[in-house]
Parts: structure tokens; C-alpha cells; sequence
């Protein structure tokens, strides 16, 4: 269950892509490459050392639309173990992950309703 929810996710975020009709990274890239440019300019003035063309390519590589999806299924599967962790280690009464997982599904639901007015 877990896993697959890696899938949906970055379904959701192709979803939301094709929403707003821009790709990921388009308003990002360039921002953070002039940036990572900067604070290298930087570091090689104030050491007086100059880093390798391949760190150099690496660093000032600014992240493309798959970075980017990678980062956020990242961050995403990551917030949900722990959520999923909490509610297993809080509740003595749940025998495992897979029903801390369910727990936490419905606890979304319950809420996502309640905020709707759909349920009490």
C-alpha cells in the first residue's frame, strides 16, 4: 500500500502540472543556477582554490522537471512514514504499520469530510 502510493503521487504531481499548464522547474531553474554560480564565485575567490569541471557542471546544474518530481516524492514519502511511524508508536493498540497506515487514511478522510460539512 505504501509503495504504491509513490506512484500516485507522482501521478498527482503530473495532475498538477497539467493544471497550471507549466512544467516543473520552469520558474526555478535559472534562479537557482545564477545562484549557484554566485555562492561558488564566492567560495573559489575566498579559498583561492578553483573546483574540478565536473563539481563545477554538478553544482551550477540547475534541477530539472525529474529532479524536481524525485524531490517531491521524496519529501512526501518521507513525511508519510513518519506520520505512519507516530501514529503506530502513540497507540499501543495498533499491531503494525499497515494499520497505522489505514488509521492515518481514514484520520485524512474524517477530516477532509468534516471541513466539508459532509459529516458531523
Amino acid at each position: 500500500m505504501y509503495l504504491n502510493a509513490g506512484g500516485v503521487t507522482v501521478s498527482y504531481f503530473e495532475w498538477l502540472k497539467n493544471l497550471s499548464h507549466v512544467r516543473y522547474g520552469r520558474m526555478e531553474k535559472k534562479f537557482t543556477e545564477n545562484l549557484n554560480s554566485h555562492i561558488l564565485g564566492q567560495i573559489e575567490e575566498l579559498s583561492g582554490k578553483k573546483v574540478s569541471d565536473t563539481e563545477r557542471s554538478f553544482i551550477l546544474h540547475g534541477p530539472d522537471e525529474v529532479d524536481l518530481v524525485h524531490s517531491g516524492l521524496e519529501e512526501t514519502m518521507i513525511a508519510a512514514t513518519r506520520e505512519i511511524m507516530e501514529i503506530w508508536k502513540n497507540n499501543p493498540e495498533i499491531p503494525d504499520m499497515r494499520t497505522a497506515a489505514y488509521v492515518s487514511a481514514i484520520n485524512k478522510v474524517a477530516i477532509s469530510y468534516s471541513e466539508l460539512g459532509i459529516f458531523p
